[in-house]
């Protein structure tokens, strides 16, 4: 029981960092192309406050959502796998 304990705790200390890094990845990726969008149109004002309007918005997308799947699939994917071997 302590062994499966640890491996749970291991395993979501490591989803928790590929979790950060892909949320990292992601956004500043968006922020590339948010100040790219703000390059290519030309547009006046306040850049930054444009890139930081515009991450506020991807804050609440289904992308940002859907980066929590790092954590629902592998779990998933371990419990149909427990649940193959010892029941059918």
């Amino acid at each position: 029981m302590i062994a499966f304990l640890e491996l749970m705790v291991g395993g979501f200390v490591l989803l928790t960092l590929v979790y950060i890094g892909i949320s990292l990845y992601s956004r500043s990726v968006r922020r590339g192309k948010l100040m790219a969008e703000w390059k290519e149109e030309g547009m006046t004002g306040d850049r930054d406050a444009f890139v930081e309007q515009g991450l506020k918005d991807y804050d609440g997308s289904l992308r940002r959502k859907l980066i929590l799947g790092v954590y629902v699939v592998p779990v998933t994917l371990m419990g149909l796998i427990i649940y193959l071997v010892n029941f059918y």
